[in-house]
């Protein structure tokens, strides 16, 4: 497929889901879900360039990088930004644990939630991971990880689409087989504007210090955003005074951040940490 059959495809697509959309959500249409990194901001404009109608909406975090915030700001202000019932510090304290790669509680609260009875834009694409390749351009969320085609929705008596009940979205993927080289030519040739911190060495834009992130990417966040690892570290102080977090390895605050952020497993990393320490003793 070359790139501009990708983008024709892509549109043909929303515009084929367009009907769905507006019987789902006639006032708005698409709810696209929009992060301000390279893949939101090419589906945005693919939705303009097919014609549908959409609203874009931002889950915010409250771990979404300043950079990120200022840029959705000012060059999408018309982006409706969604603020959490509670946020990320306090979240820790009431699942009285730190999330993990395993146990990703964090995105359930903070974004998934978003879009619920809706026709849902989605910039997952399968070059991404091993885990989104296995995901379908068009899925029902709320129901088994299997795949759609449009053709499938059918309406009912009631004029209500069958299989989209209750909390249960649509999700649709325009740019899945796109590659990252296609999303930065498309990028160019549109003159987009992006987030400076791709400028600035990242390859993906997410939440500050997210379980999925590499080891080098979580240093670098330690880096630049020393206040955001002190209200971590405040919020595993809580754990550890009133929930005992931690007590079965007798580690303090600034080891259980390190190895949150060491991509290890608990065992491993404080096996490894209790060995240094020892050799250490050794050489007093």
């Amino acid at each position: 497929m070359t790139n501009q059959s990708k983008i024709d495809y892509s549109i043909a697509l929303m515009q084929k889901a367009e009907p769905l959309a507006l019987q789902l959500d006639p006032e708005n249409g698409f709810h696209l879900a929009f992060s301000g990194g390279k893949d939101s901001i090419v589906m945005y404009r693919l939705a303009q360039m097919a014609g549908v109608k959409f609203k874009a909406h931002m889950q915010v975090t409250t771990l979404d990088p300043p950079e990120v915030m200022k840029f959705v700001r000012n060059q999408y202000p018309d982006v409706q930004l969604h603020r959490p019932a509670i946020n990320f510090f306090e979240l820790i304290k009431k699942k009285k644990i730190l999330p993990l790669k395993q146990m990703r509680y964090c995105c359930q609260y903070l974004k998934e939630q978003a879009g619920a009875g809706t026709v849902t834009l989605v910039g997952v694409r399968a070059e991404e991971s091993t885990n989104r390749a296995k995901r379908n351009e068009v899925e029902i969320k709320g129901k088994k990880a299997e795949g759609y085609s449009l053709d499938q929705f059918n309406v009912d008596a009631e004029n209500k689409v069958m299989c989209v009940k209750g909390k249960d979205k649509v999700l649709i993927s325009p740019i899945f087989r796109w590659t990252n080289n296609e999303i930065w030519s498309f990028i160019r040739e549109n003159n987009l504007a992006y987030p400076s911190l791709y400028d600035e060495g990242y390859t993906r834009i997410g939440c500050m210090f997210c379980p999925m992130a590499t080891k080098k990417s979580k240093q670098r966040d330690r880096m630049r955003y020393p206040g955001i690892e002190r209200k971590i570290k405040e919020s595993i102080k809580y754990l550890i005074d009133n929930n005992n977090y931690g007590i079965r390895y007798s580690a303090n605050v600034d080891e259980i951040f390190d190895w949150w952020i060491s991509n290890q497993s608990l065992d491993k990393y404080f096996q490894n940490l209790r060995f240094q320490r020892n050799i250490e003793f050794e050489d007093e």
